[in-house]
């Protein structure tokens, strides 16, 4: 009978500290959500770029889910399936994230996405996906928060570093994917949700010019070499 009464207690105590764990996981979701984006932290080389590049990956828009704690949770577990191609830096507006290849779920729940499988940056259009989080530091939150017309924006694939300037915020439909197609005109495209999550905002630079990596001005090299603004 004892020893009943001492397996029931054990159970007992067994679901009532899994019930604590699920009541602390449901009230700090969202805490925990940001720092699995933040503690995704990739070096980026020129030999890892030039490896990455080679790489496929998917660009199906269809397929990207909002950021809810398990796809954070995969992305991370699956952060192998990356491939970071480089960098982008924009002091202003508190952003520095990893490039990487297309807009799966792995990619856009950890880093700034290309959108088509030809663009280069310094070329025609390079258009970048971004979630918006609930945190206004995480992933593409400050352009929401943080930019404005004028403002600097840099591109590096660890050889180059290419700068454009900011010239147009505005708020588009989802629907507005034109804005992703290739243009004569050198620029670079940002493309993040608006507040409501229907809509999108988008940010566009206009190319200005592009150095080695080792002539760049030395405060943009330490922003490319510092931590990632994941980093909460």
């Amino acid at each position: 009978m004892a020893q009943k009464k001492t397996k029931h207690r054990w159970w007992g105590t067994l679901i009532f500290l899994l019930l604590i764990i699920l009541s602390l996981a449901l009230i700090f979701n969202e805490q925990i959500k940001e720092w699995l984006v933040a503690s995704y932290q990739p070096a980026v080389t020129t030999k890892s770029v030039q490896k990455n590049q080679q790489k496929k990956a998917s660009y199906d828009f269809k397929k990207v889910k909002s950021l809810d704690f398990s796809t954070v949770a995969k992305a991370r577990l699956n952060s192998k399936n990356i491939h970071v191609v480089g960098q982008i830096y924009m002091p202003q507006s508190d952003i520095h994230l990893p490039i990487a290849k297309g807009v799966s779920n792995d990619v856009l729940a950890l880093t700034a996405g290309t959108m088509r499988a030809d663009q280069k940056m310094g070329q025609n259009n390079y258009p970048l996906a971004g979630h918006h989080m609930v945190s206004h530091t995480i992933l593409f939150s400050p352009l929401y928060y943080k930019t404005k017309v004028g403002q600097k924006i840099y591109l590096t694939d660890a050889t180059k570093v290419y700068e454009y300037r900011v010239s147009v915020r505005k708020f588009i439909l989802a629907t507005d994917i034109q804005v992703v197609a290739p243009t004569k005109q050198k620029l670079v495209t940002l493309i993040t949700c608006d507040a409501t999550g229907a809509n999108r905002l988008m940010i566009r630079g206009k190319y200005v010019k592009q150095m080695p990596y080792k002539q760049a001005p030395l405060a943009v090299r330490k922003g490319f070499a510092g931590g990632f603004n994941n980093r909460s």
